[in-house]
């Protein structure tokens, strides 16, 4: 009867180990690999790319730029023959005050300039460059030169046309099409619409607003976001308005915007 019983208390004692030990592996789960194809950030990395790493926006490493235009026309004709080959362009304007274009998005220079290269036999461009879209490094802060580089960007296009659906200079942008552009010129792929924008982001609260951030209303019947702007600070906000209109800078604090916030959202 003793050695029965010394028995089960050994058997208790190697069944409790046994659960000690798996527990133990379970505490520390295996590391989950990148997805393949998206860049990965390495000790040298910058503050900026380690904040942008954990966010749902995709960073565009290379794309390419094509065209040097007096004119947003002439430079939305060229885009617009582009897209009718596939390729997924969209018109800007430089800092420099001439109207270029861009398209794609590569996650080495070599392929960039491969494709590039495939293109311009084909005759669909002539000269290019392959560029990083970016902020600069003219702030201390890389979060800081984000987001005013976010903000000027913007301003190029007041002034603009307003277009349901449309994001060319020609034609005009809608509210989503700004929002989409500005952040692709600096290296962010946000999603077309507004409320797949709305999705994207972090919260932000009202009192919490940097530059850069989005905003987002109901300007609709059905009570759901369907407008977008930029905040540029101090409670204002560039946007596309509305159709008959352009792209201009409006206050957070009218009554027409104020009753129709819906939040902000953050993206880095």
């Amino acid at each position: 009867m003793i050695a029965v019983m010394r028995d089960r208390w050994q058997g208790n004692l190697m069944l409790g180990l046994l659960l000690l030990l798996v527990l133990a592996s379970c505490a520390t789960p295996a590391a989950i690999p990148p997805k393949p194809g998206m860049p990965t950030s390495s000790a040298g990395s910058s503050r900026l790319a380690g904040k942008t790493a954990g966010t749902r926006l995709i960073t565009i490493p290379f794309t390419i730029q094509v065209g040097a235009f007096s004119t947003t026309a002439r430079a939305a004709r060229y885009a617009e023959r582009l897209n009718a080959h596939g390729l997924d362009a969209y018109y800007f304007i430089d800092s420099d005050g001439l109207c270029k274009v861009r398209f794609e998005r590569f996650l080495t220079k070599e392929d960039a300039l491969f494709r590039a290269a495939e293109l311009q036999a084909k005759g669909y461009i002539d000269a290019y460059f392959v560029v990083q879209p970016s902020a600069g490094t003219y702030s201390a802060d890389p979060l800081i030169a984000l987001r005013g580089s976010i903000v000027s960007t913007a301003r190029r296009f007041i002034g603009t046309p307003y277009r349901w659906g449309g994001a060319s200079a020609e034609y005009g942008f809608d509210c989503s099409g700004l929002t989409m552009t500005v952040y692709r010129l600096n290296g962010l792929e946000l999603p077309r619409n507004s409320r797949a924008q709305f999705d994207a982001g972090e919260y932000t609260s009202s009192n919490a607003l940097q530059p850069g951030d989005l905003v987002f209303f109901a300007t609709g019947r059905r009570g759901r976001v369907s407008h977008v702007g930029i905040y540029t600070g101090k409670g204002r906000f560039i946007h596309a308005s509305g159709t008959g209109k352009t792209i201009r800078t409006d206050t957070l604090h009218k009554d027409y915007f104020r009753k129709r916030y819906m939040g902000a959202r953050r993206y880095f």
